[in-house]
């Protein structure tokens, strides 16, 4: 395990998805103490804000996990089902507003269960968990970065804080890790869908709306759930590129234009590409063939399009692009196929 420097700095992990968040089905089982604030905060999106004037009941409300004062030996900790089981790859421990009231240290071990086992019996059976980051020393009102070195499967982290205090979010970054022999007998797999393994690896532009959200499980719940971009004042069109979660043939397609009513494209199209090794630099990768899976078509206000006559059999590919034409925003796509 390396750990990284706490502060602002990027690190390669981060741009994996958060198993963990709220939106991909993230829960916050089980927290021994939430005396100040409860622990599903630490799942919300963003970084947490702070309203200064707030308070509630039991003192001043802040936006994340925060525990009482510990005035007896012993340590707090909160149990997180992650969304979406995989490896974990690193971790964000962000106290975020947190400056005289934060953690000293923090920890996270990890496990996988089958089945819904209740909360209370995972923090009994000690013997489950493996510790993933060590007890590291955090900083306030910062993003608390500890890379991680597991390819296992887990199911769910336990964050440890000592000996109190607060945490605004906790992001658990990693790859997802389906259940591909359940997934291959329901027939069809949506070979984009963040919960099968699919990701969004670059796009052009992501101004309103963020690139992952294309993929995210459910339907968007209102417009910032949906990949947008900025309106475009110069000729092209606005790209985005999938990695599909295996090799598979494209059988149906569908481009959900939900919420966006002045604002969807005017058009979309997509193609797709055979690529045996990974590739960082798609903008100017000008040498990729891309085939096209599907021409350009016309698109309509808050409506989910389905394509299915309309796709063109290219074969297995394991990268999707869909470009959309001139700018605009979709919230879903969903590209159901056969794994090759």
């Amino acid at each position: 395990m390396q750990a990284e420097a706490p502060g602002t700095m990027h690190v390669a992990f981060a741009d994996l998805i958060d198993l963990a968040a709220r939106k991909v089905g993230g829960k916050a089982l089980l927290a021994n103490d939430e005396f100040f604030a409860p622990k599903e905060a630490m799942l919300e999106p963003g970084r947490g804000v702070f309203i200064a004037d707030k308070y509630t009941e039991r003192g001043k409300w802040m936006d994340g996990w925060e525990t009482r004062r510990k005035r007896v030996p012993g340590y707090d900790w909160c149990i997180v089902k992650l969304g979406l089981p995989g490896a974990i790859h690193g971790i964000d421990v962000d106290t975020n507003h947190f400056i005289g009231n934060f953690p000293e240290y923090a920890s996270l071990d990890a496990c996988e269960v089958d089945g819904d086992p209740s909360p209370e019996s995972l923090a009994e059976d000690v013997s489950r968990w493996t510790e993933l980051v060590p007890k590291q020393r955090l900083r306030g009102g910062s993003r608390n970065l500890f890379a991680v070195a597991n390819e296992r499967r887990f199911t769910h982290v336990r964050l440890n804080i000592y000996p109190d205090g607060g945490v605004a979010r906790l992001r658990v970054h990693g790859q997802v890790l389906p259940d591909w022999h359940a997934l291959k007998q329901a027939g069809l797999v949506d070979l984009a869908a963040a919960a099968n393994g699919g990701s969004v690896v670059t796009c052009n532009d992501q101004f309103f709306g963020t690139k992952d959200n294309l993929i995210f499980p459910g339907r968007a719940a209102n417009m910032g759930e949906g990949w947008e971009t900025r309106r475009k004042r110069v000729p092209g069109f606005d790209w985005i590129v999938v990695k599909l979660a295996t090799a598979g043939t494209l059988r149906r397609a569908e481009v959900d234009t939900h919420f966006f009513k002045g604002n969807f494209p005017d058009r979309c199209s997509l193609e797709g590409i055979f690529l045996e090794e990974p590739l960082l630099d798609f903008a100017n990768a000008t040498h990729l063939k891309w085939k096209e899976l599907l021409p350009q078509s016309k698109l309509q206000a808050d409506h989910c399009h389905v394509f299915e006559k309309e796709l063109k059999d290219v074969g297995p590919i394991t990268h999707v692009r869909l470009n959309i034409f001139p700018d605009g925003g979709v919230s879903r796509l969903r590209l159901f196929g056969e794994p090759a």
